[in-house]
């Protein structure tokens, strides 16, 4: 049972009181509004699905490398956590649903697949790192969610055989809305990705209606790339 969130701050407990925080301070201020939401973000212990070294970290508005060695190649390559608030306004955008099918691009450390799991019916996420692919398993396993499978595979390059999807999350930044993604969508499908190039990013949200895509783009942030979808060409002269 989710717990109103004026009864989660406890000075006694250092942990209780920074999971706190990141909700009233990080993520309320970002419009993130919605009660549902906030609760789970409470619930869902996103320490556990931090790296040992960087636990202290967890509840900071930053994105947390994942893999071992340079941190700043880790999350320049995409291999982190995006920041706590950017997770939290996506998935409000969303509006998952408890019949939902959700294929997430990027599982990482399996955070985002755990927040879509409590909200739909079931949840794909692929990665194309196996490391992080067994760290987000071990993870959700942990955490005692069994509606969300996590695969290895390329998202922009690999089939992905368990269409149509309700929702498809894109953990990271593209440069465009891929095509091949979007036929995935059954009518009154969403998809949301961080569309764009450094300086300037959106957060996009496509809809599917018959034949017709409507899209939106909200608000900004920047979020890394992931790997091997399209960029555009430069200019040549």
């Amino acid at each position: 049972m989710n717990l109103p969130l004026n009864t989660l701050a406890n000075t006694s407990d250092p942990v209780s009181q920074a999971r706190y925080n990141m909700i009233e301070q990080q993520i309320r201020p970002w419009n993130v509004l919605d009660a549902d939401v906030l609760d789970l973000l409470a619930v869902v212990r996103r320490e556990d699905f931090v790296p040992p070294a960087y636990r202290s970290m967890a509840f900071m508005d930053i994105e947390i490398p994942l893999l071992g060695g340079d941190a700043e190649a880790a999350v320049r390559q995409g291999q982190c956590m995006l920041q706590p608030r950017v997770e939290a306004r996506m998935l409000q955008d969303l509006q998952v649903q408890p019949t939902d099918r959700v294929l997430e691009i990027g599982a990482g450390s399996g955070y985002m697949a755990a927040l879509l799991a409590h909200r739909a019916e079931r949840v794909v996420s692929l990665e194309i790192h196996p490391e992080l692919a067994e760290m987000a398993r071990e993870n959700l396993r942990d955490a005692g969610i069994q509606n969300a499978d996590v695969r290895v595979g390329d998202g922009a390059r690999d089939t992905i055989p368990d269409g149509p999807f309700d929702v498809i999350v894109l953990s990271g930044s593209v440069a465009e809305v891929p095509a091949s993604l979007l036929s995935l969508l059954r009518d009154g499908g969403r998809l949301a990705a961080v569309v764009g190039n450094e300086p300037v990013m959106r957060f996009t949200l496509v809809r599917r209606t018959g034949d017709r895509f409507v899209t939106t783009s909200p608000w900004d942030t920047i979020a890394p790339r992931l790997v091997h979808f399209p960029e555009p060409s430069g200019f040549t002269f």
